[in-house]
């Protein structure tokens, strides 16, 4: 008779434990890898910033309009919403599932920006999936040029080398 080693299950445990402790450091990933294979998150995002503003743009395919949350507080913008199942479709009462991978339920990102932001000038559009956050640097967060005026005092060239 074969028996598992007794710290098998502290194994799983211990890796469960760390692929929690991974995903809560660095965020979702686009995908998280388990002993069933890889597991596709939502929302992968990308994020640039001009001189003017941020803009974050987020694939959300399969999420309706209605059932997204968008807030910003401070310089941190969160995402929020959530993906219905095909699974509790009318169409798919009583199917015989042979494969399924679409992602469904909750959702949520946050990104802190390096910079304060407008709030009243946010700006955002959800065409073909994706959704576009414009994110308007508050003024003082702005570059600024600063010109550079003449001295009134003589210069350095004018004052060397005239006294003998």
């Amino acid at each position: 008779m074969v028996t598992a080693f007794p710290f098998t299950r502290d194994f799983v445990d211990l890796e469960r434990f760390m692929d929690r402790v991974v995903q809560d450091t660095l965020g979702p990933t686009r995908q998280v890898w388990s002993r069933a294979g890889a597991t596709p998150q939502p929302m992968p995002v990308d994020i640039y910033a001009t001189d003017d503003a941020a803009v974050v743009l987020a694939a959300l395919p399969g999420v309706r309009p209605d059932d997204l949350d968008l807030s910003i507080h401070q310089n941190t913008v969160t995402i929020s919403g959530k993906i219905m199942s095909a699974v509790d479709s009318e169409e798919a009462k009583g199917a015989t599932w042979l494969n399924r991978e679409l992602w469904s339920g909750e959702f949520r990102r946050s990104f802190t920006l390096p910079f304060a932001v407008n709030p009243d000038q946010v700006e955002a559009t959800f065409e073909q999936g994706i959704l576009k956050v414009t994110l308007p640097k508050a003024e003082h967060a702005k570059p600024r040029r600063i010109s550079i005026g003449q001295s009134q005092h003589q210069s350095i060239a004018e004052t060397s080398g005239t006294s003998k």
